[in-house]
C-alpha cells in the first residue's frame, strides 16, 4: 500500500466558499484539481470542519463508511474535525486557508486520517487526540505513523495566545512528539500562508491584506498496489 498526498495552490483556484457550499466555481475547481491527479469528485469525501465557538470541543472524529463516502463535495458535509478511512482508493479532502491540514497514515494497519489542526484544535491538544483516536480504534503505534503537514500561518502573524504565543506548526510538532511520533516520519510544507501568496490566507484577508478570500486544499488516499 502506498499513500498519495497532494496540495493545491492559489493558481488552482479556491476550493471553498464560506457563504455557499454549492458554489459552482468552487465545485469546478475541485473537480479539475482532483482530475489532474486521476481521481474523481464522486469518490472524494470532504472533511467538513465547522467553527463552533471558543469553548466548544474540537474532537469530532469520524471513521467513514458507505453512508459518508462522497459527501461534502457539492454541498454540506457531516461536521467533523478529522475523518478516517481504511479503504484504498477513497479520497479525503480538506480545504484550509491558514490552519494545518495533517495527513496521518498507519502503514501497518492501512489506516488513513485527515485532521484539521487549527488554533482551537491545538488549544485542546488536537494533534495528540488525533493520534490517540488511531491508537484506540485501530491499534496504531505512534512510532509507525507517517505524517504530512500542509502550509500554515506562521507564528509572527498568527500566534496562539493560549499556548504562550506558539505558532501552529510549533504547537503541532510539540504535540506529535509528545504522542510518540518520530520526527523523521513527518513531512512538513514549511510555507507560511500569511506571507506566501501561492496560498490563501483567511486571516490576511480579514486584515485587508489580501483581495481574495478562498482556500487551498489537501487530498490524500491509499493506493492498493
Amino acid at each position: 500500500m502506498t499513500v498519495q498526498v497532494h496540495f493545491s495552490i492559489v493558481a488552482d483556484g479556491s476550493m471553498y466558499n464560506r457563504k455557499d457550499m454549492s458554489d459552482p466555481a468552487v465545485i469546478a475547481n475541485r473537480r479539475a484539481f482532483l482530475g489532474s491527479h486521476g481521481v474523481t469528485l464522486e469518490n472524494t469525501t470532504r472533511l467538513a470542519f465547522t467553527y463552533q465557538g471558543e469553548e466548544a470541543p474540537y474532537n469530532r472524529y469520524l471513521t467513514l463508511d458507505a453512508s459518508l463516502y462522497g459527501t461534502g463535495m457539492t454541498g454540506e458535509g457531516e461536521p467533523a474535525d478529522a475523518i478516517v478511512t481504511t479503504e484504498p482508493g477513497k479520497v479525503l479532502f480538506l480545504p484550509v486557508a491558514d490552519c494545518i491540514a495533517a495527513v496521518i497514515y498507519d502503514p501497518v494497519n492501512n489506516v488513513l486520517m485527515l485532521t484539521h489542526l487549527g488554533r482551537h484544535s491545538l488549544e485542546q491538544g488536537g494533534a495528540l487526540a488525533s493520534v490517540a483516536y488511531l491508537a484506540t480504534n485501530f491499534g496504531s503505534a505512534p512510532y509507525e505513523l507517517r505524517i504530512w503537514m500542509s502550509a500554515a500561518a506562521g507564528k509572527e502573524n498568527y500566534p496562539i495566545w493560549k499556548r504562550d504565543n506558539q505558532g501552529l506548526k510549533e504547537a503541532a510538532l510539540e504535540e506529535f512528539r509528545m504522542a510518540g511520533i518520530l520526527l523523521e516520519h513527518i513531512i512538513d510544507n514549511p510555507a507560511d500562508t500569511t506571507t506566501d501568496h501561492s496560498y490563501y490566507s483567511y486571516s490576511e484577508f480579514l486584515k485587508g491584506n489580501r483581495s481574495e478570500d478562498g482556500d487551498h486544499c489537501v487530498i490524500a488516499w491509499m493506493d492498493d498496489d
